[in-house]
């Protein structure tokens, strides 16, 4: 089996003739420090020119797909990426959605955000709804008509996966947590006309790179809207603005024959995993373990092959011994020989 046919398969719960060997990505600092520890110079990682899969062993890098189409489903133009102040070892920066963040030079962290343009309805009026426009030709790499001609190849070994985009996350980012959080109570009409502009670009992206042709293999969503305590918006709240605008994008996908939808939440996603199946997002990433005890074999038995997993290994454990490590593996075996 080649990669596509093998990533099918699993993603299906249908016989391969193994699992695909796979991995998240990497902070593109650690290439570094590994060379310094006996890592071949030549091996490399960064999201423009890697060549860690095959020196590895492995068959591809879940990031990788991400970034498959290069579609750009959110701001286009980007803001300007610059720098504003440098502070020794740390700098602050204006990021591509336009956040001020102060972040280390050296070691990627979680950055410490400094201030945001997204501040009321004029900000909004001036400097993101514009750049949510789907039809901005911005939005497609300029080769992509030879892209599609190459991944209509019904025997291609190359897994395309689309972006689905974010319908809150990214406004936590463009407002802050705090910020955003007064809005959806003070202001709702204006978090729901957000949250419907933000969709209404990802749907006319999605719509003009489905026709294309192509049958694309998933579509990957990030939101990053939880922590340890639970999610960030409150499940009602979830489910009266999030969940109509997710099932537009998963009707969509599901017309073209896209049947997995994985998101990518970190955090807590215990009382969200209903609603979004409920929307047709039906892949968790990374299933944290985190000290709430999350558990892929609960989920299993509580969701069946209604939900995919990818991730659920507690990454905690792999700073203990070799034993623990082996331990983990051999009771998640099941899972991963099902699918």
């Amino acid at each position: 089996m080649n990669n596509r046919a093998r990533f099918q398969a699993t993603m299906h719960y249908q016989p391969r003739d193994r699992t695909p060997i796979t991995d998240f990505g990497f902070w593109e600092e650690t290439f570094p420090i590994w060379h310094q520890q006996g890592l071949p110079r030549k091996v490399r990682f960064s999201y423009a020119n890697s060549n860690h899969i095959d020196y590895f062993g492995m068959d591809f890098g879940i990031d990788e797909l991400s970034r498959s189409t290069e579609v750009r489903v959110g701001l286009a133009p980007a803001f300007r990426h610059k720098v504003l102040e440098d502070r020794g070892d740390h700098e602050v920066r204006q990021q591509a959605d336009g956040v001020r963040v102060l972040r280390r030079k050296f070691m990627s962290s979680i950055p410490q955000h400094q201030g945001h343009l997204l501040t009321d309805r004029a900000s909004w009026e001036k400097h993101y709804k514009p750049r949510l426009d789907p039809d901005n030709p911005n939005r497609f790499p300029k080769d992509w008509a030879e892209r599609v001609q190459r991944w209509q190849d019904p025997h291609r070994d190359q897994i395309v996966v689309l972006p689905g985009g974010s319908l809150y996350g990214w406004l936590r980012n463009w407002m802050g947590v705090e910020n955003l959080s007064y809005v959806v109570y003070d202001e709702p009409a204006w978090f729901e006309e957000m949250v419907t502009t933000v969709a209404d670009c990802i749907l006319g992206t999605l719509r003009r790179a489905l026709a294309s042709g192509v049958q694309f293999d998933a579509c990957g969503m990030w939101e990053d809207m939880a922590y340890n305590a639970g999610p960030l918006l409150s499940p009602r709240h979830f489910k009266q603005y999030l969940v109509p605008h997710y099932r537009r994008i998963t009707d969509l996908l599901h017309q073209h024959g896209v049947d997995v939808v994985w998101l990518d939440c970190d955090g807590n996603i215990e009382k969200l995993v209903p609603l979004w199946l409920d929307a047709g997002v039906n892949c968790m990433f990374p299933l944290e373990i985190g000290s709430w005890g999350a558990d892929p074999v609960q989920y299993r038995r509580q969701y069946g092959r209604d939900l995919l997993i990818m991730g659920g290994f507690d990454k905690h454990i792999l700073q203990g011994s070799q034993a623990a490590i082996e331990q983990e593996v051999r009771r998640l075996a099941p899972l991963v020989e099902e699918g």
